[in-house]
């Protein structure tokens, strides 16, 4: 059985890259609002913003990678969404495959095309002189905790992906998404923002992502942020997973 998951997800993962490689906007219109807000934050913003001797591309590129994610699995919706509206589900169903596996193509295909984003930024970060002493360990580290918030987010995007009662609706839930790095330590110390608001920044997330990722950038110990970090990813994959799978369930029934 886990013969014929694996070998019917590949080939349906092949499907939905193809896709991906045929509209090439979708890749570009993902990197250019985290790019745009990027040169923005550095040269409009990044000169009034106090970030002690670190410099402020370096500060915000956690926040900024995130924002890519967030931006990347909104096109996972719209994809899934499109092809449950075209009957491609339906007849998959029909076929001898793996029921799931027309699923798990799509969020591997968001894996994938979140990664070629991720990368696009990090280069055009170094061209803006962010730079890190980080080693191999250190990559990794970054690399692991990415790919872990890319799945979890992508689960996410499934429930609308299925459920959702039109295009617009499937890709609007990222937007929360993408503006909740602004209310943690993402562009500013979140000892510059006032009582409550400092409170949810600091309880949130994405400000234990972003300072696990930072940290390990700039080669600090990472302390409890990284468990943190960890614990909520994995919760919020596991509880997104459950929903995701719910709503499959529902739709093939």
């Amino acid at each position: 059985m886990t013969a014929y998951f694996l070998r019917d997800t590949t080939v349906l993962t092949g499907r939905t890259l193809r896709h991906v490689t045929r509209s090439v906007d979708t890749v570009i219109t993902t990197v250019i609002t985290p790019v745009a807000m990027m040169l923005m934050f550095v040269y409009v913003f990044g000169g009034a913003i106090d970030t002690g001797s670190v410099a402020y591309v370096n500060y915000m590129l956690p926040g900024i990678l995130l924002i890519t994610v967030a931006s990347g699995v909104s096109y996972t919706a719209y994809r899934l969404f499109t092809d449950m509206k075209s009957g491609i589900f339906e007849r998959f169903q029909s076929m001898p495959i793996a029921r799931s596996g027309v699923l798990w193509a799509h969020v591997v295909t968001s894996l994938v095309a979140n990664v070629i984003s991720l990368v696009i930024v990090l280069g055009v970060a170094l061209l803006m002189g962010f730079r890190t002493g980080a080693g191999l360990p250190g990559w990794l580290a970054v690399t692991g905790i990415l790919l872990l918030f890319t799945l979890a987010l992508t689960w996410i995007a499934v429930i609308p992906g299925l459920s959702a009662a039109s295009v617009e609706g499937a890709g609007a839930f990222a937007y929360p998404l993408i503006f909740l790095p602004f209310i943690s330590s993402a562009f500013v110390p979140t000892e510059t923002m006032p009582g409550p608001v400092r409170w949810f920044a600091e309880h949130q997330p994405v400000t234990s992502i972003v300072d696990t990722i930072r940290d390990l950038f700039a080669q600090r110990p990472v302390g409890d942020d990284i468990w943190t970090a960890l614990l909520w990813c994995a919760g919020i994959l596991v509880v997104a997973y459950v929903f995701a799978m719910a709503a499959y369930r529902r739709k093939i029934a």
